[in-house]
């Protein structure tokens, strides 16, 4: 079987390199290099970019060259075979079968079997750890790269970069939820890459709708506004993608406080999403649905001052959030609870707020990239001097200490 330390070792000498010009061009000792093609360490989300640049190759192409052997298809006459003994690696044992039953290399089935699994980890998306459900994503996309090669139809290959560009698009928002920026961005641009391929403009939208929420938890608001009106541009009318980056349009005016902006978005929202007709689960990560309506409302009333906010807030926890068993709920339910506590400070209910700040933080569904909406509230109550600003700090420094994952 070919080892990885084959697989990548070949793909530099390939390319002219032995390893210590490599270790030059990718800006790394040569040690460094040995380690990388010995499988004892991966690269860091940073140095991938140089690596794939180097080698010729895009992001994908490089997660397969550095995916582990276990989860390794060697080559055989007819194409990749998934082997391993491993009851996680079931999955790939059985999407490879269905491919060589198949009358093409690639086959109507193993695709339908990929876009099937890719909905899956989209509605498991609002109640996973990102951390997770990266991992599954990785050998999705590994799997996904290296049936790029294989012979198939226009057709097939069209759904192949489609379901590629899914997901990459959904391990990008995996990575941005960790605050691993370098990793998002390679991710984002190899989905719109495939997309471009595919003319595929939903997933292009998408793109841009994810970048501008990133660019918004970092403060850049008048660029969230930008990415997510291409965004609008680039989604086909009455799709998710549309009511969602229109959505986006709603909090980055509300941040820039242009009110009517915001309402004018908030309106829009709302009518467009009355008029959508679900096709998949409802807590699809990629399918609008009424639910992300309201708390997306009370997201952007609370942040534009709109005492509403508090309503939209206690609908959401009231619907998604039925018992106490926090492992139950979505992420939606923890920003609920942030909303909430915003828009109580505002009517000067600060018992009230706090204690939803706490639940919020303490309900561990918080995760990294909206560690920010947190600390917001926590600054709020510090400066107002209340009694309970002690423990809600150290309540989210107990947050900001928890592993982001790899």
């Amino acid at each position: 079987m070919t080892s990885r330390r084959r697989r990548l070792a070949e793909r530099r000498k390939a390319c002219g390199f032995n390893q210590e010009e490599f270790a030059e061009a990718v800006g790394a000792d040569r040690s460094t290099v040995q380690r990388w093609e010995s499988g004892k360490n991966d690269p860091q989300p940073w140095q991938r970019p140089k690596i794939a640049n180097a080698l010729s190759i895009t992001a994908g192409e490089l997660d397969a060259l550095l995916v582990p052997d276990a989860y390794a298809p060697p080559q055989s006459r007819t194409g990749w075979l998934a082997v391993t003994p491993s009851d996680s690696e079931d999955e790939f044992d059985a999407l490879e079968l269905a491919r060589r039953v198949s009358a093409s290399d690639v086959g109507k089935e193993t695709l339908s079997r990929l876009e099937r699994a890719f909905d899956e980890l989209a509605m498991k998306y609002p109640v996973s750890p990102p951390q997770d459900l990266l991992e599954r994503v990785r050998k999705h996309s590994a799997y996904v790269a290296h049936l790029m090669d294989a012979r198939m139809t226009l057709g097939e290959q069209r759904r192949l970069y489609v379901v590629g560009g899914w997901f990459q698009l959904l391990g990008a928002t995996l990575h941005i939820d960790l605050d691993q920026e370098h990793a998002a961005t390679a991710r984002l641009q190899t989905a719109a890459t495939l997309a471009q391929h595919a003319d595929h403009r939903e997933i292009e939208a998408w793109c841009y709708e994810t970048d501008a929420w990133r660019v918004l938890t970092d403060g850049d608001y008048t660029r969230a506004l930008e990415l997510s009106l291409i965004a609008q541009e680039l989604a086909p009318a009455g799709t998710s993608a549309a009511i969602q980056s229109t959505a986006q349009e709603g909090r980055a005016r509300a941040r820039l406080g242009e009110g009517s902006g915001t309402y004018s978005a908030i309106e829009r929202v709302q009518r467009m999403s009355a008029a959508l007709v679900p096709h998949k689960g409802t807590e699809h990560h990629y399918q609008y649905d009424p639910g992300k309506a309201l708390a997306y409302t009370a997201t952007t009333l609370a942040w534009v001052g709109d005492p509403a906010a508090e309503d939209y807030a206690r609908q959401v926890i009231a619907r998604l959030s039925p018992t106490d068993d926090v492992e139950k709920w979505p992420r939606r339910v923890a920003s609920a609870n942030i909303d909430l506590a915003l828009a109580l400070l505002g009517g000067d209910r600060l018992d009230e707020a706090c204690n939803a700040a706490q639940r919020a933080i303490l309900s561990g569904r918080i995760v990294p990239s909206n560690h920010w909406r947190a600390l917001e509230v926590v600054n709020a109550v510090e400066a107002r001097q209340l009694p309970e600003a002690t423990d809600l700090r150290e309540a989210y420094q107990g947050l900001k200490a928890l592993p982001k994952g790899e």
